[in-house]
């Protein structure tokens, strides 16, 4: 599973001119299912997402993270980022989760975030998406979470 995180002062996802989600200060994350995902690396990606020290402290480190400073989690699904785009000038998304599995492990990673995270919004599985964000820094990370990377931990998070 993927997850391209950027830090935001302010970030939001309009479908058919309506507002589905929206943060203030916190992570703005495009979320890609694979192929062999399953519920431990969504798992996994969400401690990371929650833990990755992105935010400064006092002393302009980047030290704290998002749980540390209680900001707003956005999670957009986007399957584009399990493209394959080593050859040709085409992608190819062969790599990608089919569309069900996709939505349930997205599903899940939401499910998940609401259930430890104060401040969830997200967008919409499936839908022409406009996503509007103002990046703090530029700070952007790409995580990817590997079903072989998964500990067995008998906790969700």
């Amino acid at each position: 599973m993927i997850g391209l995180l950027q830090r935001v002062t302010h970030a939001s996802v309009h479908v058919d001119g309506e507002m589905v989600g929206a943060i203030d200060r916190g992570l703005l994350v495009l979320v890609g299912v694979e192929q062999g995902d399953d519920e431990s690396t969504t798992e996994k990606l969400l401690r990371r997402l929650l833990t990755y020290r992105v935010f400064s402290d006092d002393e302009g480190r980047m030290n704290r993270s998002l749980s540390d400073i209680a900001g707003g989690l956005l999670l957009v699904p986007q399957f584009t980022l399990a493209a394959d785009t080593r050859k040709g000038a085409r992608p190819s998304f062969s790599s990608a989760a089919v569309p069900e599995q996709g939505r349930l492990l997205f599903d899940y990673l939401v499910q998940l975030a609401r259930a430890t995270h104060p401040i969830v919004a997200t967008g919409r599985f499936g839908a022409n998406m406009q996503v509007s964000l103002t990046n703090d820094g530029p700070v952007t990370f790409w995580l990817h979470a590997k079903p072989t990377e998964v500990s067995n931990s008998d906790s969700p998070l």
